[in-house]
Parts: C-alpha cells; sequence; structure tokens
C-alpha cells in the first residue's frame, strides 16, 4: 500500500477510534431530548469544557464554549420555545425551552434575532455569536444545556462529529516508470 494512503486511513482509524470529537458540525437530529441527536448551534472546536459545579452555587463551567467567529449565525439545535431573549448585567442571552425537562442556553451574543415566546424550529437561527466570555481568546459561543433544572454536559445531547467531511482521500498513482 502507497505510504500517502497509509497515512490518510491511518488518520481515518484515528478519528473513527477516539469518538466524538470536540469540534461542532451540523448533524442528523431527531426529537427534542434524545441522547447525542442536537445539531450544533454553531461550527467549531471546543475550547473549554463542561466543567459541573459541586454545589447548584459553586464554582464550574456550566456549559462549553466553542470557537466561532463574531456574527457567526447561532442556530437552535432542536425544536423548540424561546422563554427568554435579552439582556442580562448588559450581555445578550437567549434561552430555549425543548420540552422534556431541557433547556439550552446560549450566551455572550452580539445580536439576537428571536423574541421571547418565538417557536423554533431544528436549524432556525436565534441570535449572531458575540466574543465570548470577558478576556477569553478566541471569540466563542457557551452553550449550556439544563435537565429538569441541572445543568448537564451539552456533548451528552449533541450528535457526534462525523469525520466524513475531513477526510479527502488522494488518488491511488500508479508507480512511475523510470
Amino acid at each position: 500500500m502507497p505510504r500517502r494512503m497509509w497515512l490518510v486511513l491511518s488518520l481515518a482509524m484515528v478519528l473513527i477510534a477516539s469518538g466524538p470529537a470536540r469540534v461542532g458540525a451540523a448533524g442528523a437530529a431527531g426529537a427534542a431530548g434524545a441522547a447525542g441527536n442536537w445539531t450544533w448551534p454553531v461550527v467549531g472546536p471546543v475550547i473549554r469544557s463542561f466543567e459541573p459545579p459541586e454545589t447548584s452555587y459553586g464554582p464550574g463551567h456550566r456549559g462549553i464554549d466553542v470557537a466561532a467567529p463574531i456574527g457567526t449565525p447561532v442556530v437552535a439545535p432542536a425544536p423548540g420555545n424561546v422563554t427568554f431573549a435579552g439582556a442580562v448585567g448588559g450581555e445578550l442571552f437567549v434561552t430555549v425551552g425543548h420540552g422534556g425537562g431541557l433547556v439550552s442556553t446560549y450566551s455572550w451574543l452580539s445580536a439576537i434575532l428571536v423574541r421571547k415566546g418565538d417557536v423554533v424550529h431544528e436549524g432556525v437561527t436565534l441570535a449572531l455569536s458575540g466574543p465570548g466570555h470577558t478576556g477569553v481568546a478566541p471569540p466563542h459561543l457557551h452553550f449550556g444545556v439544563k435537565r429538569d433544572g441541572s445543568y448537564i454536559d451539552p456533548l451528552s445531547v449533541l450528535s457526534p462529529f462525523s469525520v466524513v467531511g475531513l477526510i479527502r482521500l488522494a488518488p491511488i498513482l500508479a508507480p512511475r516508470e523510470t
């Protein structure tokens, strides 16, 4: 097997074996709430993961930060109803209830494109991403999910990342005759 093809196949096997990557990608979504079937709200690498607090008011990171340029469309990962859309402490936030005790939050936005009470479908643009947490680079979307009032790891409801769009197979070249 030519060395180039072996390298491409090796990379593909590593990506597949590593399971869901911490990179956003739009994926097929089914019913809201089923584990692992929500569309990613933005496409980008996860730059900070979920860190559950030990107590309700304790320190932690109640979501994931997904790198995205300021102004990137933020889409609904599943159908739902907008329960909040506005400013808190001068920063823009959107919250969507998805039924079954699931609620998603989108923080540090640059613009909001929905209103409280709007019914949204999967893939509808809710807002535009903003700078992210103060003093943290690169710009990013903070995406949180609650189940029955408690924060959960958003990766548990997001579709696994597909490597299909990443793998580009090079053509097999016949050996050159010299």
